[in-house]
C-alpha cells in the first residue's frame, strides 16, 4: 500500500527550466519554500539558484548543460519541471522561418532534450518525477499561433508517450496552464496581448499545483493537470 500523502515529504533536488522568470521562477521559489533544492537552466543567469546558462534551442548544448548542472549538484536529482517556453505570433506566411523553428526547438525539442539528459539521474531517485508544461493551446488550435500550437501539441504527445514508456519507473505529469500574469506576453504586438479585461492566473498558484504533484507518494501519479483561471477563454 502506498504511504499517505504528507506535506512534509521532501522534494529533494528539482531541476527547473526557464527559472529566471514567469512560471519557472515561481516553481523554483515554491520548491525552495517547500524545503527542496531548486537548480535551474535558462538563457540568462538565475539569481540565487545554482544554474547553467544555455539556449534550449540548441538541444545538444541543453543536454550537456543539464548533465553539468546535475553533476555539480552532486549527481542527485529527484524531479524536473520543464517550464521554459517561447512564442512567435503571426500568420504562417508572415513569421520568419528561423523564428518559427525556434518556437518548436525551445518548447518541444528543448523539453525532450532536458528530460532525456535527466533520465539516468532520475532513475536513482526513490520517487522520480517529470512535469512537462504544455498549454491550453496544446489542446485547442487557434490562428496566428501555428508554431506555438505545434510545439505544445507536441509536448502533449511526448508526455503521454513518455508516461506509457516509463510506467512504474517515473511519475510523469502533463501540466496544462492557462494564461498567466507574466512577462510572456510583453514583446508581442498589441493585437496578440491579453486585453485589459483578461482573467489571468498568478504563476505562484500554478507553481503550488506543481508542488502538489511532486509530493505524491511513490506509485501515485498525477497524470494530467489543468490549472487556469475560472474564466480562461481558451479552455475547454
Amino acid at each position: 500500500m502506498s504511504e499517505p500523502l504528507s506535506d512534509d515529504r521532501s522534494l529533494g533536488t528539482v531541476l527547473v527550466t526557464g527559472a529566471a522568470s514567469g512560471l519557472g521562477a515561481a516553481v523554483a521559489a515554491a520548491v525552495r519554500d517547500a524545503g527542496g533544492r531548486p537548480i535551474a537552466l535558462d538563457r540568462v543567469p538565475v539569481e540565487g539558484t545554482p544554474h547553467e546558462v544555455v539556449d534550449l534551442s540548441d538541444t545538444r548544448a541543453a543536454e550537456a548543460a543539464t548533465r553539468r548542472l546535475v553533476d555539480r549538484a552532486g549527481g542527485a536529482l529527484d524531479a524536473v519541471v520543464t517550464a521554459a517556453g517561447t512564442d512567435r505570433c503571426g500568420a504562417l506566411g508572415d513569421v520568419d522561418g528561423q523564428d518559427w523553428d525556434r518556437v518548436v526547438l525551445v518548447n518541444l525539442l528543448g523539453t525532450v532534450a532536458v528530460v532525456r539528459a535527466c533520465l539516468p539521474y532520475l532513475r536513482r531517485s526513490d520517487n522520480p518525477r517529470v512535469v512537462t508544461v504544455a498549454s491550453t493551446l496544446g489542446h485547442r488550435a487557434v490562428g496566428d499561433a501555428t508554431a506555438y500550437c505545434a510545439s505544445k501539441f507536441g509536448v502533449v504527445g511526448f508526455t503521454r508517450a513518455l508516461q506509457a514508456e516509463s510506467k512504474g519507473q517515473l511519475g510523469v505529469t502533463l501540466l496544462t496552464p492557462g494564461g498567466m500574469s507574466t512577462a510572456f506576453f510583453d514583446d508581442r504586438d498589441e493585437q496578440y496581448k491579453p486585453g485589459p479585461d483578461a482573467k489571468l492566473n498568478r504563476p505562484e498558484d500554478v507553481a503550488a499545483a506543481v508542488i502538489f504533484t511532486l509530493r505524491q507518494p511513490p506509485g501515485c501519479e498525477i497524470k494530467e493537470l489543468v490549472v487556469a483561471s475560472a474564466e480562461e477563454i481558451s479552455w475547454p
